[in-house]
């Protein structure tokens, strides 16, 4: 097993801010109060290390990412139709997501039709497979939006500490049928400057409680806020985890109720795209 900081190279992006968290959370603003409140942008980091398989080393997972249009989003190939069909999972995905990113800079500024994105990315991919996604868009009025299909998902930070959760589903979408993104979830979320966004596919979220990502942010933030870094130590603990098999993880608890010989180690690609809330005249660094 190659050693943590092989994955490093693997990074395709790194960003970070030299904005501190602020002193007092605001959840709930007068109207008065929110047509004062100061315009917000992501700045974001992301992180994928693929499960170790010669025959197919880029792995299932997918990832964009849209400075321009505070967009972010990630997708898992679903891996049967490689033993079924002899198909690359992966470059469903990888064109999915190619796809929304397009899809997202025809937006006008400022608009956040994240359902509308990912029909689009839909109908523009042709490649076989199927997969499952999910996308978030940050609008001018400080809302985050999500769609989701699948078991790919999403957390917010307040604090250093869940405030959301984003719901799971079981499903996922393709060009022969199944799901389309309409069956999609879609949830809006009202951020506040210092929220820390997770996003990333199942290989985080079957391995990884949001109280250990609680952990690292506790552990990490005390001198600001660097989502790439974040990205990499949340992706490698989730990494780790799927290796450990003295340890309870959230996939190795869901299967308990199936009975004790569905209990295994949940090894998986695994992507984190982590996004800090900021004020948009908040400094950058690269």
């Amino acid at each position: 097993m190659a050693p943590l900081k092989f994955h490093l190279r693997r990074a395709l992006q790194s960003l970070g801010s030299l904005c501190s968290h602020p002193k007092k959370i605001v959840t709930e603003e007068t109207p008065e109060e929110e047509s004062h409140e100061e315009s917000l942008k992501m700045v974001c980091g992301a992180f994928y290390i693929p499960k170790d398989d010669p025959l197919n080393p880029r792995g299932d997972d997918a990832y964009f990412v849209s400075k321009e249009k505070q967009a972010i989003g990630v997708a898992d190939g679903v891996g049967s139709w490689a033993a079924a069909r002899g198909v690359d999972a992966g470059e469903y995905a990888r064109e999915l997501m190619i796809n929304a990113s397009a899809a997202v800079h025809q937006q006008p500024d400022g608009v956040a039709d994240v359902k509308s994105v990912l029909n689009k990315a839909f109908l523009n991919t042709n490649a076989k497979g199927s997969s499952t996604a999910c996308i978030g868009m940050l609008g001018n009025d400080n809302i985050l939006r999500f769609v989701n299909v699948g078991h790919c998902g999403f957390m917010i930070f307040r604090a250093n500490t869940v405030a959301y959760q984003s719901p799971i589903q079981q499903h996922s979408f393709n060009s022969k049928g199944c799901d389309r993104p309409y069956s999609g979830v879609e949830t809006s979320v009202a951020v506040v400057a210092g929220d820390i966004v997770v996003l990333g596919t199942d290989g985080l979220s079957d391995n990884v409680n949001p109280a250990d990502i609680e952990d690292v942010l506790n552990r990490e933030t005390l001198e600001g806020v660097n989502p790439m870094e974040l990205a990499l130590s949340i992706a490698n603990l989730a990494w780790s985890n799927s290796l450990d098999r003295t340890r309870d993880r959230p996939f190795a608890t869901a299967t308990l109720s199936v009975g004790p010989r569905h209990v295994e180690r949940r090894i998986d690609d695994i992507t984190v795209v982590v996004a800090h809330i900021v004020p948009q005249n908040c400094m950058q660094y690269i």
